[in-house]
């Protein structure tokens, strides 16, 4: 064994996208509360490694010595432990290899060869207390482990374009597809669904990503913003990922379903709000676990599971041979790359936008728990709430902060000393207008079925925008968008019946800073307009302000945007023609696409929801037909008829 021997931990926050990079000293113990992991092993202290989310068992996995080798092994957890995407209760580690944590995709990076012994001052990391996992000044400074990848992309990789014999030179894995699609969550879901639609075998496709079903990603978002299961996504009832004709749709399947079940009434008011919606009736929505099971369905009739593969994606290049190699990580220090001719970057959202003085509050106090962004595991509130009561401070009025105050309303049942301070910087008095037409405005909130108006999906507002210049987009996305929330019924009652009762209270006005005081509460500085200093305590700050997409917030688009000098649109996303192509990367035959979030600002403004990937995604794998890209076939209606059967039936495309 050797002493004294740090491991160099790299992990992005799962919601908020923040680089967490500690050394800490074997034995580690990972688990979601500190109380429950062993302070000593064997007559050695442990550092205890807290991970905050329900996803993470109290004490979850322990690293420590076998027999002179690194292991990790599996604490009776509940959602167990993942080494280089495999579970395994009890396995060597190895330099490199990536471990999965409930949501946590840490990298482990260490060396068997060079004890950690002698300080030095030059390219250290300062110690972190095995206690509090805080970073200690007493204690001495240790040598900066070498992350993992610091040779790897290889030097080539400065090049504009890869030599492929360089690449092969390696002596890494090399492997050549058709198509690939990096992201492998629902852009990529969609995008390799048509493609095997329009006749490309699945073993000329590639998804690269980190998770293996293509929701689980957005179902974390959902599961984390409180949104469970049985509740209702802000979608359209034929905007149906699993099913590009939109027939039968979501309302239509639910009444079908419940109609067997024999719930008449339950079955007409699903059919009745298609048909009377939004005027006469609430606009219909699916709920998440039927859009789950949808999509779990078609991903195993186009047999997705075949053409995943599991990776960290590093850097985007092109080849000198007129093609996109993609360089990317599977853990144990194992590299590799993948050549393609058709590449598609779907990678979502890079990171949760979190207002930038409650970001300097946590790097502050180092307090997670407090303040939270509603995108990430924050169960912890509503328990201490429901056990204890207590003051919960929201900022953000999207349908994010909607859901968080019914969830909130539904504590209060449990507990009904819980009290809502809501933060807006300014009052709504009135909503967005375009030509004749005006959203609706109650308490400050701003209503609209979706999150844009319905006809930028497939209305003339689509046509507009596709045919607007750079300038006119600007105007038409800037009169369009907005923070909006759904015009639910039930939500617009909870937040009347809060403001009359006291337990919900609005507030407007700027944020200067937020401290914690000697209970250990949030005090929110505000400068009132026009009415000087005001000062908000609270248990607990919820940050439902939502996701960022910009470039800046991914290295990889970064590195992307910078290495080709690739220009950005208005929103700082990436500029993209009608068809999703981005023109620039363009290399000989080879043509780059790109979908979702990434691309707001171009021609379509509905990017990230369900009908909207779909939209891209057609409109990228129509230009490859019209490109005679191989396999890919246009459906005429006897094919698209024929595919339809296909689905209804459940067999391969």
């Amino acid at each position: 064994m050797i002493g004294n021997l740090h491991i160099h931990l790299s992990w992005e926050e799962p919601a908020t996208g923040e680089l967490r990079e500690p050394s800490l000293r074997v034995p580690i113990a990972f688990g979601r509360e500190f109380s429950q992991m062993p302070a000593e092993l064997n007559g050695q202290r442990v550092s205890r490694m807290l991970l905050n989310s329900s996803e993470v068992s109290r004490y979850h996995a322990l690293i420590d010595w076998e027999q002179d080798q690194l292991v990790v092994i599996d604490q009776n957890s509940v959602n167990g432990i993942y080494v280089n995407g495999d579970r395994q209760p009890r396995t060597i580690i190895n330099n490199g290899d990536i471990l999965k944590i409930g949501p946590y995709e840490i990298t482990l990076s260490f060396s068997l060869n060079t004890p950690v012994s002698t300080p030095t001052p030059t390219n250290s990391t300062i110690q972190f207390n095995p206690n509090t996992n805080l970073p200690d000044p007493t204690l001495p400074p240790q040598p900066a482990a070498t992350p993992l990848g610091s040779s790897f992309p290889p030097p080539i990789f400065q090049e504009e374009k890869v030599p492929v014999q360089a690449l092969h030179a390696t002596g890494l894995r090399v492997d050549e597809t058709d198509y690939l699609t990096l992201g492998a969550g629902l852009g990529s879901f969609i995008w390799v669904d048509l493609l095997r639609l329009y006749g490309v075998k699945n073993e000329k496709i590639v998804a690269l990503g980190l998770d293996k079903e293509p929701f689980a990603r957005y179902k974390l978002l959902c599961m984390n913003s409180q949104i469970p299961l049985h509740e209702r996504l802000r979608s359209n009832s034929d905007s149906c990922p699993d099913n590009i004709w939109g027939f039968p749709s979501y309302a239509l399947r639910e009444a079908w379903r419940d109609f067997g079940k024999g719930r008449l009434s339950d079955s007409f008011k699903y059919l009745w709000k298609v048909f009377a919606e939004p005027d006469y009736a609430e606009t219909y929505t699916p709920r998440a676990s039927n859009v789950f099971d949808s999509i779990g369905r078609e991903a195993q009739r186009i047999g997705w599971e075949q053409m995943y593969r599991y990776g960290r994606i590093r850097a985007i290049r092109k080849t000198d041979d007129g093609r996109y190699c993609v360089a990317y990580s599977k853990g144990r220090g194992d590299h590799a790359f993948y050549v393609t001719r058709f590449l598609h970057l779907a990678t979502g959202y890079p990171a949760i936008q979190f207002l930038p003085d409650l970001q300097a509050y946590r790097e502050k106090y180092r307090d997670f728990k407090s303040v939270v962004n509603a995108y990430e595991d924050h169960h912890h509130v509503y328990e201490q709430l429901e056990r204890q009561g207590g003051k919960v401070l929201i900022r953000g009025r999207g349908i994010v902060a909607s859901r968080i105050i019914q969830r909130l309303y539904e504590a209060r049942k449990k507990n009904s000393d819980i009290t809502v301070l809501h933060l807006m910087r300014s009052p709504k008095p009135q909503g967005n207008k375009f030509g004749k037409t005006q959203r609706m405005v109650k308490n400050h909130f701003e209503f609209q079925p979706f999150n844009w108006p319905k006809a930028c999906w497939g209305g003339e507002l689509r046509v507009m925008l596709e045919n607007a210049t750079p300038d006119e987009r600007k105007k038409l996305l800037a009169d369009w968008g907005g923070t909006t929330t759904a015009d639910r019924h039930d939500w617009q009652q909870i937040t009347q019946d809060g403001l009359r009762d006291g337990w919900y209270k609005i507030e407007f006005g700027e944020v200067e800073s937020v401290e914690r005081d000697a209970q250990n509460r949030t005090i929110t500085n505000i400068k009132e307009k026009g009415f000087g200093q005001m000062t908000l305590n609270a248990d607990f700050i919820m940050d439902a302000t939502g996701l960022d997409a910009k470039v800046q917030a991914s290295p990889l688009l970064e590195d992307l945007v910078q290495r080709y000098s690739l220009p950005l649109n208005h929103l700082s996303r990436l500029l993209v023609a009608n068809d999703f192509e981005l023109v620039e990367m363009r290399n000989d035959k080879g043509k780059m696409y790109a979908a979702g979030a990434i691309t707001l600002g171009g021609p379509y403004a509905a990017v990230d929801s369900f009908l909207g990937l779909q939209y891209s995604n057609l409109r990228a794998v129509d230009g490859l037909a019209i490109a005679r890209a191989p396999g890919v076939h246009r459906l005429n209606p006897i094919s698209s008829f024929g595919q339809w059967l296909k689905w209804v039936s459940n067999q391969s495309p």
